[in-house]
C-alpha cells in the first residue's frame, strides 16, 4: 500500500497529526493525498495517565480513554485516513522515492514518515539508529531518548513527533507537537505557503 504520508504510533502525537492532516481533505493541495496511521499504542505513556490539569478535558480523564475515543473521533470525522491496526513497525528504509516501511505483517511505501512512538530505549525501529540520542529534557536515570531532529524534521520527509522529538512527557505538549508536524507537512503539499486548518462557526 501505497501514502503520501504514514504515521507511525498511535498516542497523542500521532492522532493530534492524524487529525490535522485527516482535516485537510477539502483543500486542492490535499484532497488526493492518501494518509494513514499505523495506530500502536502498546508503549504509550497514554496506558495509565489521568489528566486533572489539560485545557478542555474534564477532570478525571483517563489516557486509556481518549486513546480509544481518538480512533473513534478520526474514524468518524476523516474515514478516508487509513488506520492500520494491530501490527507493530520493524523497519524503516529510506529508497529513491520515499520509505519503506515494514510491519510485523506488511510492507507499506510513503512519500512522508512520521514517527510518533514513546521515548523509552525499548523503540526498536531498524533504520532509525543513527538519530537516536539521550533525551534532552529527561532524566537521564529513566534511560529516555530521541530521534535528533531540527524543528520535527530529522532528515528530508521524514518527521519526529511527540516526546520522541525531544520534548518533555505532557499530554498537551506531545499533541501540540503532532499537530505542528501536520502543518508543516500541509504547508508542503501546498507549496510552501504557510498553512493551518480551522472549523468556524458560522452564524
Amino acid at each position: 500500500m501505497k501514502f503520501d504520508a504514514l504515521i507511525i504510533g498511535g498516542g497523542a502525537a500521532g492522532l493530534s497529526c492524524a487529525l490535522i492532516l485527516g482535516s485537510a481533505k477539502d483543500k486542492a493541495f490535499a484532497k488526493d493525498k492518501k494518509i494513514g496511521i499505523v495506530t500502536h499504542q502498546k508503549t504509550s505513556h497514554l496506558q495509565s495517565a489521568l489528566f486533572n490539569n489539560v485545557l478542555g478535558l474534564q477532570p478525571g480523564t483517563l489516557g486509556k480513554d481518549i486513546l480509544e475515543s481518538g480512533k473513534q473521533q478520526l474514524n468518524n470525522l476523516y474515514p478516508h485516513v487509513v488506520q492500520i491496526e494491530k501490527e507493530k513497525v520493524k523497519s524503516i528504509e529510506r529508497q529513491s522515492k520515499g520509505f519503506k516501511v515494514v510491519s510485523n505483517r506488511n510492507e507499506y511505501f510513503s512519500n512522508i514518515v512520521v514517527i510518533a512512538v514513546g521515548y523509552t530505549s525499548l523503540m526498536t525501529i531498524k533504520g532509525l539508529e543513527p538519530f537516536i540520542e539521550p533525551h534532552p529534557r529527561a532524566v537521564i536515570e529513566k534511560g529516555r531518548i530521541w530521534l535528533k531532529n531540527t524543528d520535527h524534521l530529522i532528515e528530508n520527509n521524514l518527521y519526529v513527533a511527540g516526546t520522541l522529538a525531544g520534548w518533555r512527557s505532557q499530554f498537551s505538549i506531545a499533541s501540540g507537537s503532532g499537530s505542528h508536524v501536520a502543518t508543516d507537512i500541509l504547508t508542503l503539499w501546498n507549496g510552501g505557503k504557510h498553512t493551518k486548518v480551522h472549523d468556524k462557526v458560522t452564524v
